[in-house]
């Protein structure tokens, strides 16, 4: 009987440590998908931060009477 308290015992302090890891590997996860979308909003922004150089640029040279060509 006390062997198999013992081994019950382990066997939920096992089991507690494989739940806390699973939590931390899920918590991961969601970071990590967070991280992947923020990332793909910026890089929207950036393009249209670009855009937007592009255009004032080409405004810019046009004022000035500059030839402008398809890049710019």
């Amino acid at each position: 009987m006390l062997a198999q308290s013992k081994e019950i015992d382990r066997l939920r302090d096992e089991l507690s440590k494989a739940n806390e890891k699973l939590t931390d590997q899920e918590i991961k996860l969601t970071q990590a998908g967070s991280i992947a979308e923020a990332s793909l909003s910026l890089t929207k922004v950036f393009e249209e931060s670009q855009k937007a150089a592009d255009l004032y640029l080409k405004n810019v040279k046009k004022m000035n009477g500059e030839v402008i060509n398809e890049n710019g």
